[in-house]
């Protein structure tokens, strides 16, 4: 295991999340932690760790409320990889040093040129991310709202990401 966290030092990891619909909780005090603003519904969150070109997924973080920050469900994977590794992330995980992130346009001002150049780079190699969670949500189970109980959620996720890496071909079965 260790000999995986020092080969995941040499390179930088992308990271990315999504969220999903899920059927409304029946509890009240439920409802309120899964209700998703920003989806305008209930939602489970789900956030994908990949490596560079988005080859492989190295870790995927599952069933976490849907309102749930980005930086907050990194914060909680970060104690499984090694102090020096990297990541390479959106803006929704400003904040953390071992991530970077594109440069946020400063309210009222303008970003120069070589920031734009920057971030237009950034974009460029996060994009294999985006691309790996579609992979992901072609299963229609991912891409719709969650038909299944609750409590499978986290099974059902894990098995549709090792049916993506078997169709990547970087899961290898006997």
């Amino acid at each position: 295991m260790t000999e995986l966290k020092t080969e995941l030092e040499t390179q930088e990891l992308l990271v990315d999340s999504f969220e999903q619909g899920r059927s409304r909780p029946l509890d009240n005090q439920e409802q309120r932690r899964y209700f998703s603003n920003k989806k305008a519904r209930h939602t489970f969150k789900t956030q994908v760790i990949s490596l560079p070109k988005g080859t492989d997924i190295v870790d995927v973080l599952t069933a976490e409320r849907g309102p749930e920050a980005d930086i907050t469900l990194m914060r909680k994977c970060l104690p499984r990889f090694s102090e020096k590794q990297s990541f390479l992330g959106d803006k929704a995980y400003v904040g953390e040093a071992q991530i970077r992130t594109p440069k946020k346009k400063p309210k009222g001002g303008k970003l120069t040129s070589d920031e734009k150049a920057s971030n237009r780079i950034l974009s460029q190699r996060r994009i294999y991310i985006e691309h790996l969670i579609y992979r992901v949500k072609v299963f229609r189970v991912v891409r719709e709202r969650f038909p299944l109980r609750a409590p499978s959620y986290p099974t059902v996720i894990l098995t549709v990401c090792g049916l993506t890496r078997l169709r990547m071909g970087t899961l290898k079965l006997a």
